[in-house]
């Protein structure tokens, strides 16, 4: 009984930003005497992200994208490869579950300043993902908050990508190109076919183009054939369920607007550094109509420091697990991810100020 409370207990410190939303739920709704309400959208969200989860899972244990991976790490430009393929399967499948993808092959690679190339490849995830609302779980909560089509939110973020990416680049060549061998190819779980099409499905929800109840094909697949794919990350959910209910209780006692686009833009990318940019957009969606300044925003404080983005956590995490050499790579983050931090952000407010 003992082992178990430990276990939790140093689960639930792990996952501090459940932990935190938590404690803010309940603080409000203390203060306030009332219970957050939730609406029929945000559990659409929650159920879109869930169901997103369980197919990302089964494709990850399919071994398909270590498959594609491995045909990527022959030649030269190695690390550009991978840096690109990062950024690439993330606008698809989220930039957590690109990062987990490739960022363990990347560290068993003969290839120099593997480092630097985990850095590169968690901006790269973090730059390309905000191009699609698939890549990310803040792009998917705004693409359906503020009721978005496709068209409208590519051409709002699109600059931010290609300006990002292109920087990334640029940084990558720098790193030089020798020859790497190539992986052993891993034998893939035929399931994957099944996956990939729940995966265009989940893409079809996403985009409104299919309705959103076909997704319980995916939770029923699950069910019957691969019960290893509901191993997701509960807590993910977890922290959107509370941070809901947190921002609701917020509308009642901060009766504010934020009216002013370089405000929200400010406020967004500023606060992602403190709680991440996840929670900074559910919080912030509720007191601003600006979606085009929020997307800039969190999308901006995704760089800086390992807090701005879970993704940056996820690459940390990863490559502490294999070196341990912890404060090599946590000064290098903070170098390369604020360097970017201040460009984007200057960028924003004094160039592409529209």
């Amino acid at each position: 009984m003992f082992i178990k409370i430990n276990f939790w207990l140093k689960k639930l410190i792990k996952e501090w930003l459940f932990l935190s939303s938590t404690l803010g739920v309940l603080t409000t709704s203390i203060y306030l005497k009332r219970i957050p309400s939730y609406s029929l959208s945000d559990f659409r969200i929650l159920f879109i992200i869930g169901m997103f989860l369980i197919v990302l899972k089964g494709l990850e244990n399919s071994n398909l994208l270590l498959r594609l991976a491995s045909f990527v790490s022959k030649g030269r430009y190695t690390p550009l490869k991978l840096i690109l393929l990062v950024g690439f399967l993330s606008m698809f499948i989220t930039n957590d579950i690109a990062l987990i993808m490739v960022v363990p092959i990347t560290l068993v690679m003969d290839i120099k300043h593997k480092d630097i190339v985990v850095v590169l490849e968690a901006l790269s995830a973090n730059a390309a993902s905000a191009l699609l609302p698939s890549g990310n779980p803040q792009n998917m909560f705004i693409y359906w908050f503020y009721n978005l089509n496709l068209f409208e939110f590519v051409k709002a973020i699109f600059p931010f990508s290609a300006i990002s990416i292109s920087l990334i680049v640029f940084t990558a060549l720098l790193l030089g190109s020798p020859k790497t061998k190539k992986l052993p190819v891993r034998d893939i779980n035929r399931n994957y076919i099944v996956y990939f099409s729940l995966l265009f499905l989940m893409l079809g929800i996403l985009l409104k183009f299919i309705p959103v109840y076909l997704g319980i094909f995916v939770v029923l697949y699950a069910l019957l054939f691969d019960k290893k794919s509901l191993n997701i990350d509960y807590f993910l959910l977890g922290i959107f369920f509370m941070f809901f209910g947190f921002t609701d209780n917020m509308t009642h006692i901060f009766h504010i607007s934020l009216s002013s686009p370089d405000a929200v833009f400010v406020f967004s990318a500023m606060l992602s550094q403190i709680m991440s940019n996840v929670p900074a957009a559910l919080m912030l969606a509720d007191f601003t109509n600006n979606y085009k300044e929020l997307l800039w925003g969190v999308s901006v404080g995704g760089f800086g420091n390992l807090i701005g983005s879970l993704a940056n956590l996820i690459a940390y995490r990863i490559y502490v697990s294999y070196n341990k050499n912890e404060k090599n790579i946590l000064i290098k983050f903070m170098v390369f991810g604020y360097a970017f931090f201040i460009f984007m952000f200057l960028f924003k407010l004094f160039i592409f100020n529209q």
